[in-house]
């Protein structure tokens, strides 16, 4: 039978030389916003992988690619740039969140960054003037790292789930500030376009350099691809479309 030990999240890290000064993460959410912006890093950066997350609990998932399989929640490290990447393709249920933070707090511990970073899109109703980027983030995190950026504070609300225990836990805490960059995100996946934004505040406010280029053509794509299928819909006679309208 398994133990408690056993059933608790935790990272297991595969090259214990790591350590990075940025841990940057990304989850499964709306718009795939934040996953699709640290997927996009690690692929643009060539970064490999040094670890993935156990023992996770239900509900789970085993992506894969080309039939190989890989798992739902990786690490990726860059030593060049001194940068740990977090991929979560794995959506975590707000019960399960704690268990999540508390293993990426663990892996902190054991990778010792400056800072944690939390890409997310978020679902607002917003104008053309809001698609920006914004951040909710730690005392620490702001001045350390936001105090000659352009990037704008997030009116009043709420987080909820892992970006919600992460930051609670780096209120107060100057060893591990905690910062949230998200942007206004809309519901078709993924929403490429915002993923760039989060990318460009990521990288402003740690002063490192990725091209975009191949992720823009891509959001270009996309929202090409679902302007002429929504057009489609709205031109289709509704007495020949069946009730259930899931294409994705």
């Amino acid at each position: 039978m398994p133990t408690t030990d056993s059933q608790t999240p935790q990272f297991e890290v595969t090259d214990d030389t790591v350590d990075v000064d940025t841990l940057v993460v990304g989850f499964t959410e709306y718009g795939l916003a934040g996953l699709t912006a640290v997927d996009y890093l690690t692929d643009q950066l060539e970064m490999r992988q040094a670890g993935h997350l156990v023992a996770a609990g239900p509900p789970s998932i085993t992506p894969f690619e080309g039939g190989v399989p890989r798992h739902h929640t990786r690490l990726h490290v860059d030593e060049e740039r001194s940068l740990g990447v977090v991929v979560g393709e794995r959506m975590v249920p707000v019960d399960g969140a704690a268990g999540v933070a508390d293993a990426l707090a663990g892996l902190a511990d054991r990778l010792a960054p400056e800072s944690i970073t939390v890409l997310t899109g978020v679902p607002v109703a917003h104008g053309p003037d809001d698609h920006v980027p914004f951040y909710i983030a730690t005392e620490d995190y702001r001045d350390r790292f936001l105090a000659d950026t352009d990037i704008r504070p997030m009116g009043n609300g709420f987080l909820d789930g892992v970006p919600a225990e992460l930051v609670a836990g780096g209120i107060g805490d100057d060893e591990r500030p905690v910062g949230v960059f998200t942007t206004p995100a809309h519901p078709q996946a993924p929403d490429a376009a915002a993923a760039i934004r989060l990318l460009e505040a990521l990288t402003e406010a740690h002063e490192f350099d990725v091209d975009t280029g191949p992720l823009e053509t891509f959001a270009a794509t996309v929202e090409a691809q679902y302007r002429a299928l929504a057009e489609r819909i709205e031109a289709a006679d509704e007495r020949t479309m069946p009730d259930d309208r899931m294409y994705m």
